[in-house]
């Protein structure tokens, strides 16, 4: 494993991350649930040393045996950000194979997931500098591991689940290109543009 990331470079990861959170995904409720979490402090930032994508493969299935292993109380979620691999996006989008895999090697399909959230995050459909992947775009490529059971409370808490993908479309269309800048949330690992694009949506953080 290469869970071992510490010092300035761990901090600066976090702390970005946190302003992330902070400003866009709180801030402009691109997700209803994450609020709470975030005030709780039960949240989990594991920022990974590994340079490839088996090492990331290894870290990923350590948090995820971690956070199945977890009350709820203490870590309801984690979030693994890996600066140094997967930097494309279109890599990082094939790695999601091998997300679903390790899952299944796991036996934890349908306890937990893992939602997507990258610097150069592209829907299809979409440009590359279209205002709108801003909805799942973050400082650092990250992958984001959730409690299945506590993404089903919050659909059943808040029936307009489904329609929140939309709200946040039209959230970025109408902050627009300057707004998003405006809230001086910067990629720190922001790729070069690809052609991969995302064709199906994944869970927003919680």
């Amino acid at each position: 494993m290469s869970l071992s990331a510490s010092g300035p470079a761990r901090d600066e990861a976090v702390a970005s991350t946190r302003a992330w959170i902070e400003r866009a995904v709180i801030g402009l409720n691109l997700c209803p649930f994450a609020k709470a979490v975030y005030a709780r402090e039960q949240i989990r930032y594991v920022v990974s040393d590994a340079w490839t994508a088996v090492a990331l493969r290894e870290d990923l299935a350590h948090e995820l045996s971690t956070l199945a292993g977890a009350a709820p109380a203490a870590v309801e979620t984690t979030l693994l950000i890996h600066p140094h691999v997967l930097t494309q996006f279109d890599d990082y989008n094939a790695f999601l194979d091998d997300v679903d895999a390790t899952l299944e090697a796991l036996d934890l399909v349908g306890v937990l997931q893992v939602a997507t959230f990258h610097p150069g995050y592209q829907f299809a459909g979409t440009t590359p500098d279209d205002v709108t992947n801003n909805t799942n775009r973050s400082p650092y490529p990250m992958l984001h591991l959730l409690r299945e059971a506590s993404v089903d409370l919050a659909v059943a808490a808040f029936p307009e689940t489904r329609m929140i993908f939309q709200r946040n479309i039209e959230t970025m269309r109408r902050l627009g290109v300057a707004g998003w800048a405006a809230l001086g949330l910067v990629a720190r690992s922001r790729p070069p543009e690809t052609d991969s694009v995302v064709t199906e949506e994944r869970p927003r953080p919680a």
